[in-house]
């Protein structure tokens, strides 16, 4: 029988995902009638001729919508352009401020994503070079769109300098009578907010029911996977222990860190006998091969969040031995 403890995160996450559903028409009606009246009437045609078609069933959706005058310079964008103007996540202006330079937003247009091209210095924020023009022109949780001066160019590369990882990364197990312990000098309070605001309620429900509050401090990093990638999980008990502790490893890893690993690194997390193993596929940092959409989520001086598009899955073979990475992780193609 299921402890109270999981039948509590059951309870808990099956909420999560009844109140969870694809954009309402009603948000794209109100979407389209204000950025008529925003001057992205161009956008605004196209988006109400399209969205039966282009946009799939999903519970966020964020636009990068090009003003009318790029319209008039390039023309009608072909459907594949469109496609990289969209994104599956709810990036609102705050996220795109705490993404680091050259992070990577996925687009309908897969494997191609934007590129963060923010500079410490700018007050403005660039994606591929191409400004956000200010406030969002629409936001109601679910459907956020931001306004840009001209297209995105989908062939758009930035050069990132990869260097080794130097030996100062805070990692280590914190062990009380051989057994893996969590402590952290600080709540999760932060951290779950941030998690539930971003489309992350499930690893924030397990971050507060599984993780006691201890006055030692052990550096983490969590790598969340999104909702819609939990919802299959939902009454499984057995599963939500190996769920929680394949997805934390016991260093504090920073997206910095992250993209100078060579292909092949394994990282060791708190589920024995499981690591997860990195690799680049093209643009995007894959991890046992499912990409990081959303780097440093959250960041204090112990703990740092990765979002994920997905739950990373056991290997159905021969468990991996720690540090090891395995081939079935690595990637072969970039059809994500």
């Amino acid at each position: 029988m299921a402890s109270p403890v999981l039948l509590l995160l059951s309870l808990i996450l099956f909420s999560v995902f009844s109140l969870s559903s694809s954009i309402p028409s009603e948000s794209i009606a109100d979407a389209v009638d204000i950025l008529a009246d925003s001057g992205y009437l161009s956008l605004s045609l196209t988006l109400e001729a399209v969205s039966d078609t282009l946009l799939p069933n999903s519970s966020y959706l964020t636009i990068f919508a090009p003003a009318d005058g790029a319209f008039v310079r390039s023309g009608q964008p072909s459907r594949s352009l469109l496609q990289f103007h969209f994104s599956l996540l709810p990036f609102t202006l705050q996220t795109l401020k705490s993404l680091p330079y050259a992070a990577k937003i996925p687009t309908l247009l897969a494997p191609r994503s934007l590129t963060v091209t923010t500079s410490p210095s700018d007050d403005r924020i660039s994606l591929n070079h191409v400004m956000i023009t200010g406030s969002p022109i629409f936001d109601d949780g679910l459907l956020i769109i931001h306004g840009i001066d001209q297209f995105f160019d989908p062939n758009f590369e930035v050069s990132v300098p990869v260097q080794i990882p130097g030996s100062n990364i805070g990692c280590g197990f914190s062990t009380e009578n051989g057994k893996v312990v969590f402590s952290g000098a600080n709540s999760f309070r932060q951290a779950s907010g941030v998690l539930r605001s971003s489309g992350y309620s499930a690893m924030a429900e397990f971050l507060d029911v599984q993780v006691p509050e201890n006055k030692e401090r052990t550096m983490m990093t969590v790598f969340a996977p999104l909702d819609k990638s939990m919802l299959k999980r939902i009454g499984n008990f057995s599963e939500y222990s190996s769920i929680f502790l394949r997805h934390v490893v016991p260093c504090r890893l920073l997206w910095n860190d992250l993209v100078k690993f060579d292909d092949g690194t394994a990282l060791v997390t708190y589920l024995e006998g499981f690591t997860i193993n990195s690799a680049s596929c093209g643009e995007v940092l894959m991890l046992n091969g499912e990409p990081v959409v959303y780097p440093n989520m959250y960041i204090s001086d112990w703990l740092v969040v990765h979002g994920l598009r997905e739950v990373l899955a056991l290997p159905e073979g021969p468990k991996e031995v720690a540090g090891v990475p395995s081939e079935e992780n690595l990637p072969e193609n970039c059809e994500f």
